[in-house]
């Protein structure tokens, strides 16, 4: 089981958009992930015509490395880590380790 899955909110503790709070969209392997308007380059695209590609500079997310990013614990209104523990019924949830709250209901 990941600590950080798809669709959790998340915020950058490293590098250039340090601070910017956004939920993951996909995992690119196992250590990056791509998050919503974060980590944004402009790269040129050459025109195709047989694909309907018009060209030009497009803006892309790039991923970035799980360590540079934290989950965001909303009650707390910061970053936190992630623990893991069974529940009632025997499954495997996560929680938040600062205030013991479960990500998962």
């Amino acid at each position: 089981m990941k600590k950080i899955r798809k669709g959790d909110s998340v915020i950058v503790i490293a590098g250039k958009d340090k601070g910017k709070q956004s939920t993951v969209i996909r995992f690119q392997s196992t250590e990056r992930v791509i998050v919503r308007e974060v980590n944004k380059v402009k790269s040129h695209i050459k025109p195709n015509p047989n694909r309907n590609i018009a060209g030009g500079i497009v803006e892309t997310e790039k991923p970035l490395h799980i360590s540079n990013i934290a989950i965001f614990n909303p009650e707390k209104n910061k970053a936190d880590r992630v623990g893991f523990r069974f529940n009632e019924s025997g499954n495997k949830v996560r929680y938040f380790k600062s205030d013991g709250t479960l990500i998962d209901s």
